[in-house]
Parts: structure tokens; sequence; C-alpha cells
């Protein structure tokens, strides 16, 4: 009895590990292909700040043992077992160590009630974590684990052949027509998914099979080379040309939309041909671990070889931005907002408001909020929340949300409230453009997935409103300093990411040509 609580205690104490891990430490293969993006990038461009704070902040999670980025993701584990070993003892543990990694702030509470909106606070509930079992004729446990945020598979995409594709046109039942697919599946994600991105490709299955089969393809190394002839070239030329499309980094445009490219594939039916896109943020955060089957102990890790990648300063990169930078303090005047222009960077001082989904909804269709909103800035943005030894909050991961699920409610509450900066990434459309313009308000870019960047910028937690919407919906009262964000919509109806798509969209019509 003793050897058998001394295995699960141990088993629960690697797969904890193993999320820690995941949550705080990107893998070396990932962190080469960021540190190439960053040497190819132009210096002095937004696309280029932006890589700046994307490797200060992998060096900053890495450091402190936070999570990389504030959206920690759906947990999805794929476990292999000697035949004869437990599963469910397996599961258990899984359980607990997610419990206790949400707890100890390395894991969000992430899981929500799809009926009700109640978030358990645990990160369990039904389907959640996702664990798939599969046995193996080895004597070891393989543990992989991939953190997938929410923006990143809001940009998966599923194509079903024959079909018309913008820009490219007709994308038939062939390898040239798949080519077209996985083109547009980029193209589509702009940075909304907080690019440069990964991206993994499953070719046929049925639905549920296909989509499985891209995220499988996630588990392979960036560098590695795919057995089958014709799937190697196509990876090579999607690398190649996705990056000609100049979506760039957090969607600013630039030299680096995609950081990886992996391609599966799997019978079909005859009459299905589906091409399955699982998208991924340059936070690609997967690490896998081989466990004594009798034990339960860590005997080696997975996605840990190769070569050390540190981001110190690059010789070269150091140039005289060419970006305005302004400094404001919040509340923020109508006058300071009309003076500011697409390509500012902006330096917030003062208080700041957190506000997802459920704040928005709530605002929308209420005429009082719990703050006076007038001349504030809200912020798109689910922290990871902990309380210190003294019962205080303390932010420890909060970088921005995807801002396109505010569309239906942005403008309108901008206008009730008084509100005159949104901070977010991904951008907004052309009701909110409209709404800016009209109201004097701004939208402000922060890079996604820099959530300990951002979190050193939090100074102190002031208040918090609608806790019982849970920790990632709630309304935290936030006072920041120097909090740098980029100009992305202003209030003379300029759009960088309306001319960043329109763009885009142009060059992927070169494209359209037969190549395979």
């Amino acid at each position: 009895m003793q050897q058998v609580e001394q295995k699960v205690s141990q088993l629960q104490e690697s797969i904890y590990e193993l999320i820690v891990e995941t949550s705080t430490n990107l893998p070396k293969d990932v962190r080469k292909a960021v540190k190439q993006a960053k040497l190819n990038e132009t210096a002095g461009t937004r696309s280029a700040m932006a890589l700046e704070t994307i490797t200060n902040n992998i060096t900053m999670a890495e450091t402190d043992v936070s999570p990389i980025c504030q959206d920690t993701g759906m947990p999805t584990f794929k476990v292999k077992t000697p035949v004869g070993v437990n599963q469910l003892e397996i599961k258990d543990a899984i359980h607990h160590a997610i419990v206790r990694a949400t707890k100890d702030g390395k894991l969000r509470s992430n899981s929500v009630d799809s009926l009700f909106g109640k978030n358990s606070g645990n990160n369990l509930g039904p389907g959640t974590p996702v664990i798939k079992f599969e046995q193996h004729e080895n004597d070891y446990i393989d543990i992989r684990l991939i953190l997938k945020g929410g923006g990143c598979e809001n940009k998966n995409i599923q194509y079903s052949l024959p079909c018309e594709l913008e820009g490219l046109g007709k994308a038939g039942r062939d390898l040239d027509g798949i080519r077209k697919c996985i083109l547009h599946s980029v193209y589509q994600a702009q940075g909304q998914g907080c690019s440069a991105g990964f991206i993994g490709v499953g070719i046929g299955g049925d639905r549920t099979s296909g989509y499985e089969l891209a995220k499988d393809q996630l588990f392979r190394l960036v560098d590695d080379v795919n057995p089958i002839e014709e799937l190697r070239l196509m990876e090579d030329y999607i690398m190649e040309n996705a990056n000609k499309l100049g979506v760039g980094t957090m969607g600013f445009g630039g030299e680096t939309t995609l950081l990886g490219c992996k391609i599966g594939v799997m019978n079909r039916l005859p009459a299905s041909f589906f091409v399955s896109v699982a998208y991924n943020c340059w936070a690609y955060r997967r690490l896998g671990m081989k466990l004594n089957a009798a034990t339960g102990e860590i005997t080696s890790w997975l996605y840990k070889d190769g070569e050390d990648i540190s981001f110190t300063k690059d010789a070269g990169q150091e140039t005289t931005e060419k970006t305005r930078e302004v400094k404001l303090v919040a509340p923020i005047t109508e006058e300071q907002i009309r003076e500011l222009r697409v390509g500012d960077v902006v330096s917030i001082s003062g208080m700041m408001y957190t506000g997802r989904d459920a704040i928005h909804h709530h605002l929308s269709s209420h005429d009082d909020a719990p703050v006076d909103l007038n001349g504030q800035v809200i912020y798109h943005c689910g922290p990871v929340v902990v309380k210190d030894k003294d019962g205080k909050y303390e932010i420890k991961a909060a970088g921005p949300t995807t801002s396109i699920r505010e569309e239906p409610y942005q403008g309108d509450i901008m206008k009730k409230f008084g509100i005159r900066a949104v901070i977010g990434k991904g951008g907004m459309g052309a009701k909110t453009l409209k709404a800016l313009e009209e109201h004097g308000g701004v939208y402000l870019n922060a890079i996604g997935g820099a959530a300990q960047y951002y979190a050193r910028c939090i100074k102190e937690v002031k208040g918090v409103d609608f806790l019982d919407f849970g920790i990632p919906e709630a309304m935290w009262h936030l006072q920041v300093e120097d909090f740098k964000a980029v100009v992305t919509m202003d209030s003379h109806g300029n759009s960088l990411h309306r001319e960043v798509d329109q763009d885009s969209l142009q060059k992927l019509a070169t494209m359209a040509e037969r190549v395979f």
C-alpha cells in the first residue's frame, strides 16, 4: 500500500512539473524559430519592436517561473502507456496536478460551463482537461502536453474541397487545392492569433479526425523533415510563400508571418475531402516527458534537446526607432486622443480596467458601471491572479486577449460611458472604427502573449468587480506605469489592420496560379 501511495504521489509531482515547465519555459526549437524571425525583421519597425517585447517576455517567464501568456489555454495531454498500466490512475494524477497548478498561478482558471458561463475555478469540468490515451509496446509512460490558447484556437479553420477561396479562386480536390487552403488559413488569421504563428495541417479524415490530425502535427519538432516527399515539398513551399504575405508579427506588417508548418494525411470517405488547420500562436507551449511506469518518476524530457537559445540584443538590431512615443496619464481627454495617429507608440500610466466578454455584455445591457469610466482605458485582458501571503491580489500574467469578440459591443459602450482608449490585440472592425471617429477614441494593440512584460507594468491591484464572473472575466482595477501599446486604429478613420488585410489579400491573389 505504501509503494502504491508513493507512486501516486510521484506521478502527481511529475505531471505538475510538466505543467509548470510547459507554461513557463518555451521549447528550444520554438525559441530558435522566434530568434530567426527577430533577425530577419527590419530594425526600427513595429514588428521589430513587437519581437523585442516577445523575446524579453520569454526570458522573464523562464526567470520568474511564471506563465509565458496569461491565456494558459486548454491543457491537452497525449499519453502513451505500456499494456497493463492503470490509465485511470494517470487521469486522476493529471486532475490533481491541474488543480494544484491553477492554485499556484501556473495555469489560469479557464474551464467555463458552456450553458451558464460559470467558471469552475480549478480548470476541471466536463471535457477539461483533454486527455488522449494510447497503448504502446515500450516499458515507459510517454506524456506530452500542449497549452493552446483561445485566441489562436479561434483561428483554426476547416475547408471542404472543392471550394472557392477569397483571393485564390477555386480549390480542387488535389495537392494544389490543399496548397491554396493552407495559404488562405494563414491569411485569414492575420494578427488575431498572435502571429507570427505555427500551423498543423490535417488532410483527409472526417471533420473530427481531421482536426485531431491537424493538432497532432503541433507535437512535431519545428525543424523535423516530413517523410512523405510531396508533403515535405508542400511544407517548404508554404513556409517560403506565407512569409511573403506581409501580415507580420501581431499583424503589424513585416517579414515573418509563419514560423512553422507541419502537414499530416489520413484516408477519407469518397464524398468528403477536408483540409483542417490548427493555428498556434508564437507562444507555442508544448513539452513532454518519459516516466518510469513502476514509480512515476521522470526519466527524461522531450523537446529539450538542441542548442540553448538566449535572447540578448543582436548586433545590427539597434537603430533609431521610426515610431513616435506619446506618454499619457489616465483619465485621458478627447483632445489628447485626437492628436494620436496610427503607428504612434503610447505609454500609459494611471488606472486601467480589464474587460472581456462578460463585462462587455453586462455594460451593454446596463446604464451604470461599478466605476466612473469617463476618460478611462479598458484593457481586453483576462489575467492570472493569485493572493499573496497578506491576502492581497497579485497579477502573475496579464497580456491582451483577442479584441474582435467585443466588436458587437465596443463602440456603443465607449460612447455610453465615455471610454477613450481600448487596449487589446488583433484589431477590431468597421463598427468600432466608426465609433472611434465619432466619439474620439483610439484602439491600442498590445503585444499578444507578452504576459510577463505587461504584468511588470502593473504596480498594484486597486480593486475588482464582478468576481462572480470568474477571474479572467472580472473587472480588475489596475494601477499601471509606462504600459506600452501601438495605435492601430485612430479617431480619424485610419486602421492598420484594414491596411494590412487589404495588402496581404493582394499578395495572396498573386499565388493563385497552379503550383502542384
